[in-house]
C-alpha cells in the first residue's frame, strides 16, 4: 500500500521537503544573507533525521522491494547524516570568512545526503542509480563551488567527466545483470547468482564493481581524488572525505551481499585486487605529498582499501568490520578537517604541511589532538584507528584471506611513515611563518572530541562506544 511505502521512506521525504523549502527561502528571500541560518538549520534537520534513523527497529520494504529499511541501512544512515551535519556546521565560519556563503551550499549538501540515504537503502538497480546520481550531481556542483578559482573549476570539471564515465560503466554493468537475470531487484538477482549465473552476468558484476569503485575512489579508479580534494574549497573536501565515502562503501556492501551473496567467489577476487591496489597506492603515493589536502586524498584511497578488505571477506563478520571501520574513519576525518578548516595566515587559507612546523610550541593543545588523530589514522595501538584495521583484518583471516590481511598490514606500516612525518614536522621542525588567527569554539570542540574518542575508545569500560555491538546487529540484518 502507498501509505505503508510512504511511512518507510518518511525520513527521505522529510529531507526532500526541507531541501525544497530551503531552496525557495533562498531564491525568493534575502538570498545569500540566509546562507548561515540555512546552514545551521539544515545541519539540525540532518541531526534530527539521524536520531530518527538510529531509533528505528525491524525491517520493512517499500515499492515492491525497491527500497529496504533494515538495521544495515539505518546504521549507515546514522553515520552519513551525523557526518554531513557536523561537516556542514564546521564549514559555516570558513564560508563566511572567504566570501563563499551562498544559500545553495546547504541545499546541495541536503540533496547529496538525500541521495546517500536512498543509496544505502536500495533494493533495486534502478533505485541504486537514482540515489547515486542524486548524490553525484550535487557533489559535481559543490566541487566547483568557488567559481572565481581556476583550480576549483578544474576540480569540478574533472570530477564531472570521470563521474560520468563511472556512471556509464555502472549502467552498462546493470544492463548486463538485468539482461542475464531478468530482473533489476537484488532479491531476484541473488536467486540467479546462487544458481551459478552466467559469463554475461559475471561481466555485468565486474562493470558494477568498477563503477562503484569510482565512487569510493578505490585504485585504479582513483584518479579524480587528489585533484578534486586539492582544488575544491576545504569545506567541500572535508565533506567528500566523510559522508559520501561511508555511503558509497555501504552501497557496495548492499549490492554485493544482497544481490550477489551467492556468488562470493566471483566478486571476492575483484575486491581483493581493488583492496591491495588501493592500500599500496594510497600508502606509497602519499609519501611525497607536500599539500595536506592532497595527502588526505591519498589517505582516503588507502583507507577505502582497508575497508574493502573487510568487504572482501563476504561474511557477516566482514560486513560488521566494514561498518565499524566506516564509523571510525568518519570520526577521524571530522577531527582532522576541523583543524584544516582553521589553517590560515593573514586571513588566507593555507594547506601546506610545512605550515604546521612549530605547531606544538604555538598551539600545544591542537598539536596534541592532531597527533592523536594521525596516530589513529596510522593504526598505531592502542588508539581506536588500530581496532578498525584489526576488525577488517580478522574478518579476512577468518574468511581464509590471510594473504590479503598480511598485505594490509604491510601497507599500514608503509602508510604510517607519512602520518608520522606530519607529527615530526609539528613537534621537531623549526617554526616558519606559522599560522595566524584563532580556532573557533565549534572547531575546537570537534577536534577535541574526535581526538578524545580516538584516545579513550579502546578502554574496556568504553568498548568503542558500543559501535561493534550496533554494527553486529546491523550486519545480521543484512544477512537475515
Amino acid at each position: 500500500m502507498l501509505s505503508q511505502d510512504v511511512t518507510v521512506i518518511l525520513p527521505e521525504i522529510m529531507l526532500a521537503i526541507w531541501a525544497m523549502i530551503a531552496l525557495m527561502a533562498g531564491a525568493y528571500g534575502p538570498g545569500d544573507k540566509l546562507a548561515s541560518a540555512l546552514t545551521w538549520a539544515t545541519a539540525g534537520v540532518l541531526a534530527v533525521l539521524g536520531l530518527i534513523s538510529g531509533f528505528g527497529v525491524g525491517e520493512a520494504t517499500a515499492f515492491n522491494g525497491g527500497f529496504v529499511s533494515d538495521g544495515f541501512s539505518r546504521f549507515a544512515k546514522v553515520v552519513v547524516l551525523f557526518g554531513a551535519a557536523i561537516m556542514l556546521i564546521l564549514s559555516d565560519g570558513y564560508m563566511r570568512r572567504h566570501d563563499l556563503a551562498k544559500f545553495e551550499y546547504p541545499v546541495l549538501i541536503a540533496l547529496a545526503t538525500l541521495g546517500m540515504m536512498v543509496m544505502v537503502s536500495a533494493g533495486d538497480l534502478m533505485v541504486l542509480y537514482m540515489g547515486l546520481e542524486l548524490q553525484s550531481l550535487a557533489l559535481y556542483v559543490i566541487a566547483a563551488f568557488r567559481r572565481d578559482s581556476l583550480r576549483s573549476t578544474e576540480a569540478g570539471l574533472k570530477y564531472f567527466v570521470l563521474g560520468a564515465l563511472s556512471s556509464g560503466l555502472l549502467l552498462y554493468g546493470a544492463s548486463l545483470v538485468y539482461g542475464y537475470s531478468g530482473s533489476t531487484k537484488f532479491s531476484a538477482i541473488a536467486e540467479v547468482a546462487a544458481d551459478g549465473g552466467s559469463l554475461g552476468m559475471l561481466f555485468g558484476l565486474a562493470f558494477l564493481c568498477a563503477g562503484l569503485a569510482f565512487k569510493i575512489s578505490a585504485a585504479p579508479f582513483h584518479m579524480w581524488t587528489p585533484d578534486v580534494y586539492e582544488g575544491a574549497p576545504t569545506p567541500v573536501t572535508g565533506f567528500f572525505a566523510t559522508a559520501p565515502k561511508a555511503a558509497a562503501a555501504a552501497l557496495f556492501a548492499r549490492v554485493l551481499y544482497d544481490g550477489f551473496g551467492g556468488a562470493v567467489a566471483d566478486w571476492q577476487q575483484i575486491l581483493a585486487f581493488l583492496a591491495v591496489a588501493s592500500m599500496f597506492l594510497g600508502s606509497i603515493a602519499a609519501i611525497g605529498q607536500t599539500n595536506l589536502k592532497r595527502l588526505m586524498a591519498y589517505s582516503s584511497i588507502a583507507h577505502m582499501g582497508f575497508a574493502l578488505v573487510g568487504l572482501a571477506a563476504g561474511t557477516e563478520e566482514g560486513a560488521r568490520s566494514l561498518l565499524i571501520y566506516l564509523a571510525i574513519y568518519v570520526s577521524m576525518n571530522i577531527g582532522v578537517f576541523a583543524f584544516i578548516l582553521t589553517m590560515e595566515r593573514d586571513g588566507k587559507p593555507v594547506t601546506e604541511i610545512s605550515d604546521l612546523a612549530g605547531l606544538s610550541k604555538a598551539r600545544p593543545g591542537q598539536a596534541l589532538a592532531m597527533a592523536a588523530l594521525f596516530f589513529s589514522l596510522a593504526g598505531i595501538p592502542p588508539l581506536v584507528g588500530f581496532f578498525g584495521k584489526w576488525f577488517v583484518f580478522m574478518a579476512a583471516v577468518e574468511a581464509g584471506l590471510t594473504p590479503l590481511a598480511a598485505a594490509g598490514a604491510v601497507a599500514s606500516v608503509i602508510g604510517a611513515f607519512y602520518y608520522l612525518r606530519v607529527i615530526k614536522i609539528m613537534y621537531f621542525d623549526e617554526a616558519g611563518q606559522g599560522l595566524t588567527g584563532s580556532m573557533p569554539l565549534v572547531h575546537g570542540l570537534a577536534l577535541g572530541v574526535s581526538a578524545l574518542i580516538m584516545g579513550v575508545g579502546w578502554l574496556p569500560v568504553v568498548n568503542l562506544f558500543g559501535v561493534p555491538v550496533l554494527a553486529e546487529a546491523a550486519a545480521a540484518s543484512l544477512f537475515h
